[in-house]
Formats: C-alpha cells, sequence, structure tokens
C-alpha cells in the first residue's frame, strides 16, 4: 500500500515537471523561460543603457559607482537634444519622405511580384534570379556607377534621387520586398483570375480588385519593413540625398550642430555623452512607438503571408 502510494507520487512529480509529452511540462516551460528572458536582455540591454545614461548628468557618467539608476534626473538632456535636433521640423520631413518612399515601393513591389508570379514570359527565371542578386550585392559595389547616373540626371543631393529609384523598383531592398509579394500571390489560384477574365475584367483590374485586397498582409509587411529601413538608412541618403534629409543623418552632425547652437563655454550646456544618446532616444523613440501599436498586425501579416517558405 505504501509501495503503491510512493509510485503514484512519483509519477505525479514526474508529470509535473515534464508532462505528459515533455513540452507540456513545467522543466520545459522553465527551459524556454529562460531562453526568452535571456535573449529579451541581450536586445533590450543597449536599449536601457542608452535609457538610463540618457538622463543622467555630467558627474554620474564619470564616476563608476553609478550604474543603472541616476542620482538625479537631468531631464535637460532632453531638452537640449530636442533644440538641437529640431525635433518638430525634422520629425515632419523625415516622416513625410519616409511615406512617400516606403508607400512608392511597397506599390512597385506588389506590382513586380505580381508580374513575376502570374505571367510567363521570355528569360523570366533568368530575370527573377538577377533581381534577387540587387539583394545579394553590397549597395557600395554599385555606388559609383549610381552617382554618376542620378548626376547626369540632375537629381543628385535631392530626395529625387531616392524616390525615382524606389518608384522604379529599385529601392532599398526591392528585391526583398519582391520576393515577398511573389510568395503571396504564387498561393492565390488561378481560378479567380481566370474567372474575371471571363467577365472581362483586365489584367490591372484584377490586380487591383482581387489580388491587391488578399495581400493585405504582404502590405503590412513589406510596408513596415520600407519605413523603418528608410527611417534607418543613413549611408545611401547621406550621399545620394543630402546630409540633413532625415533624424538619423543628424545625429552624425550632431557634435557640430550643437556646438553652433550651444558654444564651449556655454553655463550648464557641455556636450556629454547624456546628450548623445538622448538625441539617440528622440530618433528611435517614433520606431518604438510603430512597434508597440502595430506588433500585433505586423506578427499576424508575417504568419500569412508565407516569408517563412510555407
Amino acid at each position: 500500500m505504501i509501495s503503491n502510494m510512493s509510485q503514484g507520487r512519483k509519477q505525479k512529480i514526474h508529470r509535473i515537471l515534464f508532462g505528459m509529452n515533455f513540452v507540456d511540462g513545467l522543466f520545459y516551460k522553465l527551459i524556454i523561460y529562460i531562453l526568452l528572458i535571456s535573449f529579451s536582455y541581450i536586445y533590450l540591454y543597449p536599449l536601457l543603457y542608452m535609457l538610463t545614461n540618457s538622463l543622467m548628468g555630467s558627474s554620474d557618467i564619470i564616476n563608476d559607482g553609478v550604474k543603472w539608476i541616476p542620482t538625479k534626473l537631468y531631464l535637460t538632456n532632453y531638452k537640449q537634444a530636442w533644440k538641437v535636433l529640431d525635433i518638430k521640423k525634422s520629425f515632419m520631413s523625415t516622416t513625410f519622405y519616409v511615406l512617400k518612399v516606403s508607400v512608392l515601393i511597397t506599390f512597385t513591389s506588389a506590382i513586380t511580384g505580381y508580374g513575376f508570379a502570374r505571367f510567363n514570359f521570355p528569360f523570366k527565371k533568368t530575370l527573377f534570379i538577377l533581381m534577387l542578386a540587387t539583394f545579394i550585392l553590397p549597395s557600395q559595389i554599385t555606388m559609383t556607377s549610381t552617382m554618376v547616373i542620378m548626376r547626369k540626371l540632375g537629381i543628385i543631393s535631392t530626395q529625387k534621387a531616392m524616390i525615382y529609384p524606389a518608384f522604379l523598383g529599385q529601392g532599398i531592398s526591392s528585391a526583398i520586398y519582391i520576393l515577398i509579394f511573389y510568395q503571396f500571390f504564387k498561393t492565390i489560384p488561378q481560378v479567380l483570375g481566370e474567372s474575371a477574365e471571363i467577365d472581362g475584367a483586365s489584367e490591372f483590374r484584377i490586380f487591383r480588385t482581387i489580388a491587391l485586397p488578399l495581400a493585405i498582409p504582404s502590405i503590412v509587411v513589406v510596408f513596415l519593413f520600407s519605413f523603418v529601413w528608410y527611417w534607418n538608412e543613413t549611408y545611401l541618403t547621406g550621399l545620394m540625398a543630402g546630409s540633413n534629409l532625415t533624424l538619423p543623418l543628424k545625429i552624425l552632425t550632431f557634435k557640430s550642430s550643437y556646438e553652433a547652437l550651444f558654444p564651449p563655454g556655454t553655463p550648464g550646456a557641455a556636450l556629454n555623452e547624456a546628450v548623445v544618446l538622448a538625441a539617440n532616444m528622440l530618433v528611435i523613440f517614433p520606431l518604438l512607438i510603430i512597434y508597440f501599436v502595430g506588433q500585433k498586425q505586423f506578427t499576424e501579416s508575417i504568419d500569412r503571408t508565407g516569408i517563412t517558405g510555407e
């Protein structure tokens, strides 16, 4: 009797720890939570470092005894960074520019992906491979020829140097966007398009009224990806469109802009690491807001686009 009770207790403990098929046990869940917390910490550490140090004063930064919690919150750092970056004007201009190129590149990528998915034409596979190769090749390889072309067109150092390639399907990471749409449009039954053709619909009408509404998940993914990449891009944007077009570009010239606004020797306005970190936080803050607001729609859209090759 005692032996049976002991054996039953062991089985109950084993079931709690390892579950019926291991994945529903406490031990498995503990491992998963440890891994998730570890990876989260790795990704969040730089952000937490920036946030805490951006609220420190000069004395806290040079004090080895102060690591994560400032002795006093120096919100002046954000006020100075806000003034130097001219956030209100810069944010509006950056957002307007990024929205333009993101909408254009999403639309042209959808059309190109639809064309590759629906039509058969000579050298289709070759052109598709060449299109993918543009994503593999580093932009530095084609930068010289691209700048020569833009200079001959007379659009260098203007927004047009970034807008025109986006409109023509050659924007930043266009190949991966086209691939996303291509994978999705391949999953749409051909019978839908054939039925519309029988009813007299043109190819563009089929694309506009049937394919695009079904491709909403892909549109969300591509638009968010392009928005973030164009927002964060500094190398190509600085070379092609100018050094003060976006907020991230202003970070590159933050020191000189700060010293012009607050000359060395200005009381209480000495440039330090905390002010620079505050400026970085202001630049990435809009992207954090977009993530927190749209993370559910974003993850659901990724699941429905077939990006994983499903």
